[in-house]
């Protein structure tokens, strides 16, 4: 199947570069040590590098990818999760996806012939061979751009889906994290799609993820972690807060105004369940089926 890139119904590159490419020392004055930018995983008496570890040894545990060949990482931020497959998990080689040309030359900057990096979006992916596994971590609400009618999202993601089942092996598994919206009329706004800071843009919903998944994916597992999702930004929060002053040196106070507002909305957002954090395992179905 053929997405030609001017099909791409997702946010365009300058629009993700708005957002990632703000400065990779900016965000690691909030983020952890991995620089992992998506929603942690949380125990009691966790660190934020701890839960963030633990987050992404389960997505790759869900998707089956340790010891694997080759492992797809779709939306690859900086590298967290890439990394750990080589280094945590065996894994031979790791690709990564991402539309953030900041991102795509610090993974390259590793120098590590395990790990591959690509400026491309996943409308343009085309491997040589399949994959063992496929990862995907905070990518998802990038896919289609803001008020598209419920059937064309759903036919967007459905697209996405096409190509990761053509993309895995026949007993190939998949796990995704996405936000979600949940308890929002969908006469109300959201959020997400209309904050400047996440431009061309907007989530899905359960319901939109599962009809587009149908005869590509059995849906195996399925978690909400909202409370999760607000604990990870009220962390983040307050380490861009606690470093404020080294924050206006690089960036200036309006970047940061944008991205404090971000930071609480999400916390109202997640707290009242008007938005979820799914984790959602998925298992290729051999034979598509229409």
């Amino acid at each position: 199947m053929e997405t030609p890139a001017n099909r791409d119904p997702g946010a365009s590159p300058d629009a993700i570069q708005r957002h990632y490419d703000v400065g990779y020392d900016f965000y690691r004055l909030w983020l952890d040590t991995s620089l992992t930018y998506s929603c942690a995983l949380w125990e009691p008496n966790d660190t934020l590098e701890s839960a963030q570890q633990r987050k992404l040894d389960y997505h790759i545990g869900q998707a089956r990818a340790a010891g694997a060949d080759h492992v797809l990482d779709v939306g690859c931020g900086w590298g967290s999760a890439l990394r750990r497959l080589v280094d945590g998990h065996g894994v031979r080689k790791a690709t990564g996806l991402s539309l953030s040309r900041d991102q795509v030359q610090r993974i390259k900057a590793l120098d590590d012939r395990r790990i591959e990096a690509r400026l491309e979006s996943w409308c343009d992916h085309e491997p040589a061979r399949p994959y063992d596994a496929i990862i995907s971590m905070g990518a998802f609400e990038h896919f289609v751009k803001p008020h598209l009618p419920r059937a064309e999202k759903i036919e967007a993601y459905r697209m996405f889906f096409e190509r990761c089942h053509e993309w895995l092996k026949t007993d190939g598994w998949f796990s995704l994290q996405t936000l979600a919206y949940e308890n929002k009329s969908e006469d109300v706004p959201g959020q997400f799609s209309e904050n400047v800071i996440l431009p061309e843009s907007d989530a899905p919903r359960l319901a939109e993820i599962a009809r587009a998944g149908e005869g590509l994916f059995e849906v195996v597992g399925l978690r909400n972690d909202r409370e999760q999702y607000e604990r990870t930004c009220r962390e983040w929060l307050s380490r861009l807060k606690a470093n404020r002053g080294k924050a206006l040196d690089l960036v200036g106070s309006a970047v940061i105004a944008r991205y404090e507002t971000f930071l609480k909305l999400a916390i109202v957002g997640f707290h009242t369940g008007m938005i979820s954090l799914l984790r959602i395992t998925l298992r290729r179905v051999p034979a598509r089926q229409s």
